[in-house]
């Protein structure tokens, strides 16, 4: 596609030089000047969770909420369900904060609106994200006091009043999120340890401190400097100071090789999977799975199939008798397509296959681009149909859907993994491949869905599941063309769900 484009460019569009515009802004030029928010930021389906924070402005309550509001509509693609705002002055009164939210309900759809309040109301909290353990930290929390919903994230800001900055740190999955101290000014962020939802944050021309679900409110707001919420980070600024501080809050030992020292052990790893597979289940509204044919997205689908069949034996739940929904993408003649066909007919999934054109993809790269905030190729290509599809999903009713991103960083699983000397400089590699999925698979991912209100989750990075993959013994990811064993890449993987009795896919995947 991105061949096609440069032999037979588009004409000019004005969307397109508006993600010129966004993109040098987002490598850190100054754009003062910045074109008006775009009344339409694209068509029908909007998109997951989105948030912004505006601290410490300089504007008034009545300027600053107008600002926030018209700016807010830039990211209301990632939120259709709903939308919040909340301002409030410092103590001093001299400058004043805001924090909006523009909301995709996956887990109690009625009463789960934002922002979220401590007890108090003291605290307000913005967040986009889903908290796996959320029950386990209800019931750390001392305070006894019910809380206002039954949304999974209302944890975090109780959770901030009893555990501080330590907060972050607790919580068991996929977040970005902003929380201010009405009365002490404070505030406080935070994302996830990989990065699988995406943050920025920035500078306002008057000192303030932004943060947004994408680059595009803090550019055209004028933000003199726009760079990536670092994952694994809080950030914490106390009442009074004009710069707060980033500290990572993640640290897992497997950042050192030496740490890589795990037998292989295969029934840790399929339970393992089985059990992040399972907890992003968690959702009251109607989901699906990205299966592309290949090893990593069949295995979350086979996984889910099973796991809906278990979940009816055990409750006796109706709809867990319905097959799950399973889509998959390509060119007419794909291989893809023929693949995922295969593996839906064994696994038993309600399976839709669409095709596209070149040119349709040619057509779409324009807005590709203005959703996922790069220029980088391989993002571009990956992303072109999943962009597509998302908007094929979203239109069937579907809110979610899992995918299989992830496993290729963690088990070695690319070809030029093939060529690695050694176990030790393979760990290394994948240690900075897991790093940099924020900037790439994480944000293809998190954003050509949410460009259409689409929830993607990801098993594989699942912080049991990255303990696991990431403390093996490399040499068990290592390839060894011709042995009995490790003859191809990702073996571990394929091999702890080789169950002859119950085969989880065909034996060709």
């Amino acid at each position: 596609l991105v061949s096609a484009l440069e032999q037979h460019p588009p004409p000019p569009m004005r969307r397109h030089v508006a993600s010129l515009l966004l993109l040098h802004g987002v490598a850190g030029l100054s754009l003062r000047h910045a074109a008006a928010p775009r009344t339409a930021p694209r068509a029908a389906a909007p998109s997951m969770c989105g948030i912004l924070a505006v601290v410490n402005s300089k504007l008034s309550p009545e300027a600053l909420r107008l600002q926030t509001l018209t700016l807010q509509r830039l990211v209301r693609h990632r939120g259709p369900d709903g939308s919040g705002i909340h301002v409030v002055e410092t103590p001093t009164g001299a400058r004043c904060s805001s924090v909006a939210h523009e909301r995709l309900a996956i887990v109690d759809p009625l009463s789960g609106n934002q922002p979220l309040f401590s007890h108090d109301r003291s605290r307000s909290l913005t967040v986009n994200g889903e908290i796996y353990n959320h029950k386990q930290l209800r019931a750390e929390l001392k305070d006894p006091t019910a809380f206002r919903t039954e949304s999974d994230c209302e944890v975090i800001v109780h959770g901030y009043d009893e555990f501080g900055v330590d907060i972050a740190s607790k919580l068991d999955g996929d977040f970005a999120f902003v929380i201010l101290d009405d009365q002490t000014g404070d505030v406080y962020a935070a994302r996830d340890p990989v990065g699988v939802n995406s943050l920025y944050m920035g500078t306002g021309l008057d000192g303030s401190t932004w943060f947004s679900s994408e680059a595009k409110p803090l550019v055209t707001g004028g933000c003199i400097d726009v760079r990536i919420f670092p994952p694994g980070h809080y950030y914490l600024a106390r009442g009074g100071e004009e710069e707060g501080r980033l500290v990572p809050y993640y640290a897992p030992s497997w950042h050192s090789a030496s740490a890589a020292t795990q037998p292989l052990n295969l029934e840790k790893l399929r339970t393992t999977f089985t059990a992040a597979v399972e907890k992003r289940l968690m959702a009251d509204v109607p989901y699906g799975v990205l299966l592309s044919g290949g090893l990593d997205s069949s295995l979350v689908a086979s996984v889910i199939a099973r796991l809906k069949r278990k979940r009816f034996l055990e409750h006796g739940k109706v709809d867990d008798l319905q097959p799950v929904k399973s889509f998959s993408i390509g060119l007419d003649g794909s291989p893809d397509l023929a693949n995922a066909q295969k593996v839906a007919e064994f696994i038993g999934t309600e399976h839709y296959g669409f095709t596209f054109t070149v040119q349709e993809g040619i057509d779409a790269i324009s807005d590709v681009i203005y959703h996922l905030e790069t220029y980088d190729v391989t993002t571009i290509r990956a992303g072109t149909p999943m962009f597509l599809l998302a908007r094929k999903i979203k239109a069937m009713g579907i809110k979610m859907v899992m995918s299989g991103e992830g496993a290729d960083e963690t088990l070695a699983g690319y070809l030029y993994f093939h060529k690695a000397p050694n176990g030790t400089e393979l760990h290394e590699e994948c240690v900075r491949k897991v790093a940099a999925l924020n900037q790439f698979d994480c944000l293809r991912a998190n954003k050509a869905t949410m460009a259409h209100g689409l929830e993607v989750r990801v098993p594989f990075l699942d912080r049991g599941m990255l303990d696991a993959t990431m403390t093996l013994d490399p040499d068990f990811k290592l390839t060894r063309k011709g042995e009995k064993t490790q003859f191809l890449e990702k073996w571990a993987l394929r091999e702890a769900f080789n169950v002859p009795t119950e085969p989880f896919l065909p034996h060709e995947v």
